[in-house]
């Protein structure tokens, strides 16, 4: 049982780690300090696709955690 749960939370883990890096926001490290200028927009689409399953992803691997 053990095996499968940890087989679980490396597959959830790599899933996760793939969904934060596949979503891009603002225009890199200049946005980070402020420097975007930007005008904040609302997600549409896929992109407000990957960010649910980012969440949905998140919860499910610490739930395997704890």
């Amino acid at each position: 049982m053990t095996t499968i749960l940890n087989i679980l939370e490396i597959i959830l883990g790599i899933l996760l780690i793939t969904a934060i890096l596949l979503q891009s926001q603002g225009g890199g490290l200049g946005a980070a300090f402020g420097g975007s200028g930007g005008i904040q927009t609302t997600k549409r689409g896929i992109e407000k696709t990957l960010y649910r399953a980012t969440i949905v992803l998140a919860i499910s691997f610490l739930h395997i955690l704890l």
